[in-house]
């Protein structure tokens, strides 16, 4: 495994983590905690030390699985990352909940969840421009770093091609960013990263195996249960995808080299990305996920011999 600086941050961090959104069950599967204790001891095994999750995969259900995990390891070894904004009612259906009041209150909820005295990376979760320019709640959460809850402070953003939020990341005193990122939605570029690389923020690349379509395990025609998130993926969009992914493994894809891994090692190479946050569903994902870390170092060392 190779790690980076996030950013302004003292941390370092794993250039490939760990995304936990499935563990909420919006995935087409409910886990259990022998399942996600599994993925977890793998995900160490393999060097990775970020776990990105939220206060609203499940009502703190993905949190407390992970707290769970850390409660019984070195939680000093893990890097976690959660988000603040939402709650959670049922599949699929958040409200919304932005006061400083609020906030406080999932902080502290998450805290409980995640068995756990501070939080490394703490999340604004796809807030609305009017939300974000609220000084009560950034004085609050500044507050909470100095009492030692927070270490560092980010935003975790809704759409990736307003750099808006991003651009006024630090006078919020935000480190960091999280944003869309992956082959087949490369946004980012044109606005977002100038502007991450301009103020040393770090980046955590999401979704970048474009939820699953870059994995290389779904063809066109693919089609998804009702308790999986991309059965609401408009149908047409999803086919388009789907096509592309097959030109990309056809025209772009090096010989011996999983589609994960690629796609992974392919948002890596950008120089604004500190780490990428694929999902994962299984302890053997985890360990295709990692092998990303050394293809990128490939491709650096070696650009002729890898199709980027």
């Amino acid at each position: 495994m190779k790690y980076r600086r996030l950013g302004r941050t003292n941390l370092n961090v794993s250039v490939v983590g760990i995304g936990t959104w499935q563990y909420g069950g919006e995935w087409g599967k409910d886990f259990t905690q022998k399942e996600v204790d599994a993925i977890l001891h793998q995900a160490k095994h393999q060097g990775i030390n970020l776990i990105d999750t939220a206060e609203c995969y499940g009502d703190h259900l993905s949190e407390r699985f992970i707290g769970d995990f850390i409660s019984r390891d070195h939680r000093d070894d893990w890097v976690i990352a959660t988000k603040f904004g939402h709650h959670f009612h049922s599949n699929f259906e958040r409200t919304r909940h932005w006061s400083a009041d609020e906030v406080l209150k999932q902080l502290d909820s998450s805290l409980r969840s995640l068995k756990t005295d501070y939080i490394d990376l703490y999340q604004a979760h796809s807030c609305t421009d009017d939300e974000f320019n609220n000084d009560d709640l950034w004085t609050m959460l500044d507050k909470q770093k100095q009492a030692g809850k927070i270490r560092h402070l980010a935003i975790s953003l809704a759409g990736n091609t307003d750099s808006y939020q991003t651009d006024r990341a630090t006078d919020v005193g935000a480190e960091a960013i999280q944003v869309v990122y992956n082959r087949l939605d490369r946004a980012p570029e044109e606005e977002i990263y100038p502007s991450a690389i301009n103020q040393d923020l770090g980046v955590l690349a999401r979704v970048p195996l474009a939820s699953g379509y870059l994995s290389g395990k779904y063809k066109p025609g693919a089609t998804f249960t009702s308790n999986d998130v991309r059965s609401r993926h408009d149908q047409k969009e999803t086919e388009r995808k789907l096509k592309l992914v097959d030109e990309i493994a056809y025209h772009e894809l090096p010989e011996g080299v999983d589609m994960a891994s690629w796609a992974l090692a392919w948002c890596l190479k950008h120089e604004a990305v500190t780490t990428v946050i694929p999902g994962c569903k299984n302890e053997e994902q985890v360990i295709s996920n990692a092998k990303a870390a050394d293809l990128h170092m490939v491709s650096e060392a070696h650009p002729q011999n890898v199709n980027f």
